[in-house]
């Protein structure tokens, strides 16, 4: 198969893009995410046939956050949207008079890195998508998990504190409330808080206050040496690390890719990660580590997944 469109369906933002069989992005557009989420579809539509124009393209694929029907057809659920049980594959199928194959969008994200980015020549690859929350997707033998019901792969909620922290799935402890953007900018704020002469890189980046600091600081605030910055990352380096080696206990990938928004850290992220990956790792000293290593493809890898998805469907 030829070109293909990838959606990635934001709850701000729908970006949609031509790909060829290379994972190159020959045109793209963005559009806003309605506030009514039973007028989205017509904009996923919008954005896939203002793409599709110029191009002799096959199938769509859409990736969205949230849990999608083993049959990729349905998202059953999809808390950034109001979806409960949309039939989003026929809907839009409907509108643009393409085959649509839907995926969930961190699923999308591993696939597009596994072909096309850092987990290249790599058959098994396991990815952390780090923003406000944590994503997951895991490429097994070459092939896309997505479990008996098709939502495996949602490494955010394992558990790694029982009865810890309420998360927003109604379950205590996830990982996604110790190793996110979120968790990275509580500590922050907390810390700057208790002790603001330790915070004083980071509080300059925004008003002056714990309250006025936001994600884009803290990483920069780490890159100048800000000791509260530093320390945030080297705590959610520990859980994420941490959870890294228990996956790799069950799964044994070769490479554990990191994505999101807080990965553009890199190092400072990827570093205390490896660290703590090591440290817990079962059998350290006499079994092969997985690397560790920052996505490639940006917030694109989404989109190309998505489409090489399609491509393959």
């Amino acid at each position: 198969m030829g070109l293909t469109i990838g959606v990635d369906i934001g709850g701000t933002k729908i970006l949609a893009g031509v790909v060829d069989e290379n994972g190159a992005i020959l045109d793209q557009v963005k559009i806003a995410t309605p506030r009514d989420s039973a007028q989205t579809a017509e904009a996923i539509a919008q954005a896939a046939l203002s793409v599709r124009k110029d191009y002799p393209v096959e199938a769509v694929g859409l990736g969205a956050a949230g849990f999608i029907s083993a049959d990729r057809a349905t998202v059953l659920v999809a808390p950034n949207m109001s979806w409960h049980d949309e039939p989003l594959k026929s809907r839009i199928e409907a509108l643009i008079d393409l085959p649509v194959v839907v995926e969930n969008d961190a699923n999308a994200a591993a696939w597009g890195e596994a072909r096309f980015g850092a987990g290249v020549g790599q058959a098994n690859v396991v990815l952390y998508t780090i923003g406000t929350g944590v994503g997951g997707g895991i490429v097994l033998n070459g092939e896309l998990f997505r479990g008996h019901f098709g939502i495996g792969g949602e490494l955010g909620h394992y558990r790694v504190v029982p009865d810890g922290r309420l998360c927003g799935c109604g379950q205590h402890g996830c990982l996604e409330q110790y190793a996110s953007g979120s968790a990275l900018t509580r500590f922050v704020k907390e810390h700057a808080k208790a002790d603001p002469d330790r915070a004083q890189i980071v509080l300059s980046l925004g008003d002056g206050t714990p309250e006025g600091i936001v994600g884009a600081h803290i990483t920069e605030a780490a890159r100048k040496g800000d000791p509260i910055a530093l320390e945030a990352f080297e705590e959610i380096g520990v859980w994420l690390g941490q959870s890294m080696a228990d996956v790799a206990s069950i799964l044994d990938p070769g490479v554990f890719v990191v994505a999101g928004g807080v990965s553009d850290a890199g190092e400072i992220l990827t570093s205390p990660t490896r660290k703590s990956y090591h440290a817990n790792l079962a059998g350290t000293g006499d079994r092969p580590f997985a690397e560790v290593v920052t996505a490639t493809l940006g917030p694109d890898a989404g989109l190309i997944g998505a489409a090489d998805l399609a491509r393959h469907r």
